[in-house]
């Protein structure tokens, strides 16, 4: 006995003590930021709480009939094979349910899957493992990648509040207006999703599929990639920066600014120096996640570059191997992902990082130049 209390003290406790905890636990959706999601929102409580009523009516009318027929007072099972009104009742009466709650559910559907007059038009692309963003209107693009740092997802630093849901270069659109987003992928399969929104599409190559959305509150949303699209499939998270629409114009101005700057970057006149401190950057962002921060790989899947034949003899075979990739392995083409500068950069760090010291540099022209000859 003494036993059991001390059982049922513990537990009581452990309740008492685990409410702050519970205070955020929830099993339900959550309300939305656009009036997609709200319709979602509202679709999914009107569905529940049909489907609450029926249950309750249901298992009230079974339990009742279980208790008042019981055995114990004398009842006796009838024994009877079909009844005609029961049978037409038990399919007329479902029937009316299903189209009482389609008629909402098609309406929701229809408003989902209407991209037409969209104010805005962003191609969203999926990579192994980063999204790329090129607003067809304004000419201009960038790729977003995951900004946790290395130290965070080992373990040697504290993590972040947004640990793996922050970005170097977040989605930017205005708050009021209709986006519409035409959604591809350059190598496996990719889902872009954001649950504030409503929003979830695949990414599929070959493909462009359609979405929308139309945000009411400035704020910053977070989503993430939700299909298994290989080994850093969880290190892909979408971040969107809803904003007013002249903070919005200003952006979009200096987007296409820097897009110009970049492209006349082609022509300069480079120094070592500059491409190396360039090429840490690039290399951080598109290339540690596979070959580390130190160069040493993960072999076989990902070989190490310090100290590589590729990374310290022949400088046009590792030309080709970075703009082109590698079929058949994961080694990827960054020629259509990196410009003319970054490529330079990153395979003049590569040939020069970590005591491979070859002191060879790769000029921006030289890669234009070799991409052009293809």
């Amino acid at each position: 006995m003494h036993v059991h209390a001390m059982r049922a003290g513990t537990f009581l406790g452990a309740c008492l003590l685990s409410t702050q905890a519970l205070a955020d636990w929830t099993l339900n959706m959550a309300p939305g930021v656009t009036g997609s999601s709200n319709e979602i929102f509202n679709l999914h409580m009107t569905i529940l709480w049909i489907c609450v009523a029926i249950g309750v009516v249901v298992f009230g009318v079974m339990f009742w009939s279980i208790f008042a027929h019981r055995k114990s007072k004398g009842y006796k099972p009838a024994h009877f094979h079909e009844n005609t009104v029961v049978e037409v009742l038990w399919t007329v009466i479902p029937f009316v349910i299903l189209v009482v709650m389609a008629i909402p559910a098609t309406a929701t559907l229809v408003d989902m899957y209407d991209t037409s007059e969209s104010d805005i038009d962003i191609k969203v692309t999926g990579y192994q493992w980063k999204w790329k963003y090129d607003y067809l209107n304004e000419d201009f693009g960038y790729f977003s990648n995951i900004a946790t740092s290395q130290d965070e997802i080992q373990n040697l630093v504290e993590k972040s509040e947004h640990y793996l849901l922050d970005v170097d270069n977040p989605l930017v659109i205005p708050v009021g207006k209709k986006v519409r987003f035409l959604l591809t992928a350059n190598d496996v399969i990719h889902s872009w999703w954001v649950p504030a929104f409503g929003v979830k599409k695949d990414a599929i190559p070959g493909f462009i599929n359609e979405t929308w959305t139309r945000v009411d509150e400035p704020g910053i949303y977070r989503g993430q990639c939700t299909e298994l699209c290989g080994r850093l499939h969880g290190f892909m998270p979408v971040v969107v920066k809803a904003v007013p629409e002249d903070e919005y114009n200003t952006w979009v101005a200096e987007q296409q600014a820097a897009a110009q700057k970049e492209r006349e970057l082609t022509e300069k006149d480079w120094t070592m120096e500059e491409l190396m401190a360039r090429g840490e950057k690039a290399y951080a962002t598109a290339c540690a996640s596979c070959h580390q921060a130190d160069g040493s790989g993960i072999p076989p899947s990902f070989p190490a570059l310090k100290g590589s034949q590729i990374a310290t003899e022949d400088m046009q075979a590792h030309l080709d191997v970075v703009v082109n990739g590698v079929p058949g392995t994961a080694m990827q083409a960054f020629g259509d992902q990196l410009s003319e500068v970054d490529l330079a950069a990153v395979i003049t760090y590569e040939r020069n990082a970590w005591g491979n010291n070859t002191g060879e540099m790769v000029t921006p022209k030289q890669v234009f130049d070799y991409k052009n000859q293809q």
